[in-house]
């Protein structure tokens, strides 16, 4: 029998996409890599052929930017050119199959800024924002959370103060471990000289790496800040706190169960997704919310934490689980379980993809709390309609599709930055040498 690559005939198409059919097409897929925050953001535009009609989508995975880059241009826009960008559940199906093994950040980040284009197309062509696609909005803006570090307790409750006065009731909060390198916070105090392993700088443990990360220090200095939050705020804001799955199973118990006083609105990645099998210890043993999911490149890993109730919130990198149209998908599956939605929204999302949050966040009813990115004005320019946050809360606009655009000239301004410039994020490790998880 001849294999399907082999056959002499081409597959039969499906009748919508037969050759001259008419109505508009997709002519041209291309990746536009910038940088203007000295981050790689990866932009899909797809363009029709009805003039000036074109969509954009994020694809950042600014770790691998490049490596996405290529799949889009070489793997999905000679799939996509001749076909009708309306078709956007017929596409997404069947270019996440396309590459018979599937999922993972590359791939799903490509098929992301395709997916978003499309919904970003789709919204142009019916003169109405994403979010009126999906069903309309839930509420009027969206509250984001913000981020406050500091070296000390003292410091931490100053920039909690600040995102108060400034409207913000969502804070998430990060200190410093004196003598160590701490995620979320840059000049702990007492932190070891840098230098080559074994020079001798610094302490005896800082000797063998300088600047580890210590999680017997973490874990004590952190149930600390929050004590000292909560006695000086009160419950006036809510206050939340990532653990960026630094901890192994059993520290990860501990520290769920010494926060719990202190109502986190949730506590965020604490266990690593090898690690996940422990949630339902965590659960048994600590009523504080958790938000799970940054690393996720597949809605399906979601399917035992929500069936089984094991978190409070879906907190993952849309782009790098496939799109919008996943995205979506996840949110209505995690509704039925009164699970929330958190979509991550760091500085590697692009504006982009930022509005393919904001338009989730308003048309879902069990819309969480999302994490806001305050671009820079170099970035805004790059990006004419970016999100804006005012008084704590994202505003939506009435602009078609996801109302974000690109300035092609002004982007070509800020190329890629090296593409190993961030790999300090897996480089961390502990007090003895050993790696460890970002």
């Amino acid at each position: 029998m001849t294999s399907p690559e082999h056959s002499p005939e081409p597959l039969a198409a499906p009748p919508w996409q037969a050759p001259g059919s008419g109505g508009t097409r997709i002519t041209r897929v291309r990746t536009i890599l910038t940088a203007p925050e000295n981050i790689t953001l990866v932009v899909v535009k797809i363009e029709t052929s009805d003039p000036g009609l074109y969509g954009l989508g994020c694809a950042t995975f600014t770790q691998r930017a490049r490596a996405v880059a290529e799949a889009v241009d070489s793997y999905l826009a000679p799939q996509l050119v001749g076909r009708d960008p309306a078709d956007v559940t017929d596409i997404a199906n069947s270019l996440f199959l396309s590459s018979y093994w599937r999922s993972g950040p590359v791939l799903n980040n490509a098929l992301s800024g395709v997916d978003m284009a499309l919904w970003d197309l789709k919204g142009k062509q019916a003169g109405l924002p994403v979010w009126q696609l999906l069903g309309g909005r839930c509420r009027s803006a969206v509250p984001v959370y913000g981020h406050a570090s500091g070296r000390d307790a003292e410091e931490v409750e100053d920039g909690v103060h600040a995102f108060a006065e400034d409207g913000y009731r969502y804070v998430r909060c990060q200190v410093a471990v004196p003598g160590a390198l701490t995620y979320g916070v840059s000049g702990a105090p007492g932190a070891p000289d840098r230098g080559p392993v074994g020079s001798g700088t610094g302490s005896t443990r800082a000797a063998l790496v300088p600047d580890a990360w210590d999680p017997d220090s973490y874990l004590r200095v952190v149930p600390e800040l929050f004590a000292h939050l909560r006695d000086k705020l009160g419950e006036s804001v809510h206050l939340l706190h990532d653990v960026h799955e630094r901890l192994n199973p059993t520290q990860a118990v501990r520290l769920a169960k010494a926060l719990e006083p202190y109502g986190l609105f949730f506590l965020e990645d604490l266990l690593a997704p090898e690690d996940l099998g422990w949630l339902p210890t965590v659960r048994a043993q600590a009523a504080t919310p958790l938000a799970i999911g940054e690393l996720f490149t597949n809605p399906a890993e979601y399917v035992p934490l929500v069936r089984d109730r094991l978190i409070d919130f879906v907190r993952c990198h849309i782009s790098a689980i496939g799109g919008l149209t996943p995205a979506w998908r996840l949110a209505n599956a995690a509704e039925l379980f009164g699970i929330r939605t958190a979509w991550h929204g760091p500085g590697d999302v692009s504006p982009v993809g930022h509005a393919a949050n904001l338009a989730l966040d308003l048309a879902a009813p069990n819309f969480g709390i999302q994490e806001q990115h305050v671009f820079s004005e170099t970035a805004a320019e790059v990006f004419p309609g970016c999100p804006q946050v005012r008084d704590g809360h994202l505003w939506p606009s009435d602009t078609p599709g996801l109302g974000v655009d690109l300035d092609e000239e002004l982007a070509a301004k800020f190329p890629p930055v090296e593409p190993l410039v961030r790999d300090a994020w897996t480089r961390t490790r502990l007090p003895d040498g050993t790696v460890q998880r970002p």
